[in-house]
C-alpha cells in the first residue's frame, strides 16, 4: 500500500509542485506568462491521453513493466526540462513528463487486481488519502525551493523523488495482472464495457464530482481576489480547504466502504457535495460575503468528493475485472477532460463584477449531475 501511495503521489507532485515558479520560468525563458501556463494545461491534456492508453497496455503486458517503463521515461523527461534551452523544448519535455500519470491509473488497477468491490474501494480510499496530502504540501514546498534556489530546484526535486519511487517500485511492486487479454481481445470486449449502464453511471458520478472541484480550481483565485479582496497568500491558505475535506472523505471511504457498500458511500458523498454547494450559493445570493461562507462549504464539497471518488473508481473497475486497467484509464481521462472543460467554463463566466455566483452555479450543477448519475445506477439494480 505504501508503494501504491508513492506511485500516485509522484504523479500528483509533478502536476503542481512547480506552480509558484511559473513567473520565474517565464522570465528565464523570456516569454509571456500565458505561454508558460501551457505547462499546466498541456500537461493535463497529455495526461488524459496517457490514461486512455496505459490502461489497455497494462491489461495486456502487466502492471509492473508498464509502471517501471513510465517512471524511466518520466526521469528522462524531467532531466530534459532541466536542460531545455528554450520554452518550446521545455514544454515538449513537460508533456512527456505526463507519462507519470500512469501511477494514478495503475495504483487503482493494482488494488482492483488484488481485492474486489467494497474492499477495493476501501483500499483505494487509503491510497488516495495518502495522495491527497501531496497537492496540499507540494506548492508550499515548491515556493520554498523557488525562493532558495530558483525554478530548477522543483524539477531537480522531482527527479530525485522519481528516482526513489522507481527504486521502491522495482523492489516492491509485484505483478498483479495475471493472464492479460491481448489488445485484439480487449477491443472485442470494449462493447461490453461501453454498453454497460453501470460503468457509465459510475464514470459520470466520478467525472462530475471531480468536475466541481476542477471548476473551483479555475475560479477560486478570481473569487478570492475580486469578491473577498484577499491577497495571494491569503487565497493560498483558504485554498487548502477542499484538500483537507478530501483527505477526511478518503479516510471515511477507507474506514466505512466495506461495511456500508460502494453505492451508498457514493450516494452519501454526492448528497454532502450538493448540500454544501447549495449552502454556499444561498449565502452568496443573500450577500453574506465572507471567505468562510465560500471556502467552508467547499471543504465539505471536498469531503463529499473524497467519499465519491474511491468508490466510483472501484465501481467502474468492477464491471469487467479483466479490463480493470482500461476502465481505470478511461475513467481517469474522462475526469481530467471533463474537469478541464468545466474549469474553462468557469473562467469564461468569471468576469469583473460577476462575483462568485457563476462559479457556484457551475459547481452545484456538476454536483447535481453526479448525484443523478449515482441514482441512475442504483435505480437500475
Amino acid at each position: 500500500m505504501a508503494t501504491l501511495v508513492a506511485l500516485a503521489g509522484i504523479a500528483a507532485l509533478s502536476m503542481n509542485v512547480f506552480l509558484p515558479s511559473l513567473p520565474g520560468m517565464a522570465r528565464h525563458f523570456g516569454v509571456e506568462y500565458g505561454l508558460m501556463q501551457l505547462s499546466v494545461s498541456a500537461y493535463l491534456a497529455a495526461s488524459a491521453v496517457v490514461q486512455l492508453l496505459v490502461g489497455p497496455i497494462s491489461d495486456r503486458w502487466g502492471r509492473r513493466p508498464v509502471m517501471l517503463a513510465a517512471l524511466t521515461i518520466f526521469l528522462a523527461a524531467t532531466a530534459g526540462t532541466l536542460l531545455a534551452p528554450t520554452a518550446g523544448w521545455f514544454l515538449v519535455m513537460r508533456m512527456i513528463q505526463a507519462v507519470v500519470t500512469t501511477g494514478l491509473v495503475l495504483s487503482r488497477a493494482v488494488v482492483r487486481d488484488m481485492v474486489a468491490g467494497p474492499a477495493a474501494a476501501s483500499r483505494i480510499g487509503y491510497v488516495t488519502m495518502g495522495m491527497a496530502v501531496v497537492p496540499m504540501m507540494a506548492p508550499v514546498a515548491g515556493g520554498a525551493l523557488e525562493q532558495l534556489w530558483g525554478w530548477k530546484a522543483s524539477f531537480t526535486a522531482m527527479f530525485g523523488l522519481g528516482l526513489a519511487v522507481l527504486a521502491v517500485a522495482w523492489v516492491d511492486m509485484g505483478e498483479t495482472a495475471r493472464g492479460g487479454l491481448s489488445l485484439r481481445a480487449q477491443v472485442k470486449a470494449y462493447p461490453v464495457l461501453a454498453r454497460s449502464g453501470r460503468f457509465w453511471g459510475y464514470a459520470m458520478a466520478a467525472t462530475l464530482a471531480s468536475g466541481a472541484f476542477f471548476a473551483y480550481l479555475g475560479g477560486a483565485p478570481f473569487v478570492g481576489e475580486t469578491v473577498f479582496r484577499l491577497t495571494p497568500a491569503e487565497v493560498g491558505y483558504w485554498f487548502a480547504a477542499p484538500s483537507i475535506g478530501y483527505l477526511l472523505g478518503n479516510f471515511s471511504s477507507g474506514r466505512w466502504s466495506i461495511h456500508v457498500g460502494m453505492d451508498r458511500m457514493i450516494l452519501w458523498g454526492a448528497m454532502v457535495t450538493v448540500a454544501a454547494l447549495g449552502v454556499a450559493l444561498v449565502a452568496d445570493l443573500a450577500q453574506w460575503h465572507h471567505p468562510l461562507m465560500f471556502f467552508g462549504p467547499v471543504a465539505f464539497m471536498g469531503l463529499g468528493n473524497g467519499m465519491v471518488m474511491p468508490n466510483a473508481n472501484a465501481g467502474m473497475m468492477s464491471v469487467r475485472p479483466d479490463l480493470a486497467g482500461t476502465a481505470s484509464g478511461l475513467g481517469g481521462a474522462m475526469a481530467v477532460a471533463g474537469g478541464a472543460a468545466l474549469a474553462a467554463l468557469a473562467g469564461y463566466f468569471l468576469v469583473p463584477g460577476a462575483g462568485a455566483t457563476p462559479l457556484l452555479v457551475i459547481m452545484l450543477l456538476s454536483a447535481l449531475g453526479s448525484l443523478a448519475a449515482m441514482l441512475g445506477v442504483m435505480g437500475a439494480r
